[in-house]
């Protein structure tokens, strides 16, 4: 069973309490099982837990918080990279150099995915494609994240505007998740 970092469930309830304060926080924790909430009342940033969990926190975000507009999720990523990085894992960043950080895919999916693997490939001086395998579980509101870290992480290295493209997803029957990456 795929599992997640408790970082990756602590930045989603940071982002809600940072944008919605604690009235929101509140009504998204009042929208889970009771189970759920006690287990997000103790999340460890470095414990495995649950991919479900955050499939269900995931699912509640959407539809207490944001509207029922799944793209709220890229915003969300945003915001975990731009935490993450700037303490606990700034050793990703590679300043000036978005590709030094791509190719720590695989290493940077091992710190927040339990199974699976994510590789990456240079097609271009400001162009890659990584592309995620092997996961027991995944969703697009998790892969919409994937692409808001991505893109906040490859800002934080120098890169202007980057865009992201999953051209094929597991959660709408592809084979893999892979991901076309470019940038100015």
């Amino acid at each position: 069973m795929q599992q997640v970092k408790g970082a990756v469930l602590k930045s989603r309830l940071a982002f809600v309490r940072e944008h919605f304060g604690d009235a929101g926080s509140e009504r998204l924790l009042a929208a889970l099982p009771e189970a759920d909430r006690a287990a997000l009342g103790n999340l460890l940033p470095t414990k495995w837990y649950p991919f479900e969990l955050g499939k269900r926190l995931d699912d509640a975000i959407v539809a207490v918080l944001g509207g029922g507009d799944r793209a709220f999720f890229e915003r969300l990523g945003a915001a975990s990279a731009e935490k993450n990085l700037s303490t606990v894992h700034h050793t990703f960043l590679t300043p000036g150099n978005p590709h030094g950080l791509l190719s720590k895919a695989e290493t940077i999916y091992g710190m927040y995915y339990e199974t699976g693997r994510r590789d990456y490939r240079k097609t271009g001086e400001k162009e890659a494609v990584l592309t995620t395998h092997d996961a027991d579980t995944f969703s697009a509101a998790d892969c919409l994240t994937v692409i808001g870290w991505h893109k906040k992480a490859l800002e934080m290295c120098g890169a202007t505007e980057v865009r992201m493209v999953e051209e094929e997803c597991r959660a709408t029957g592809g084979a893999e998740c892979r991901y076309r990456i470019s940038w100015s």
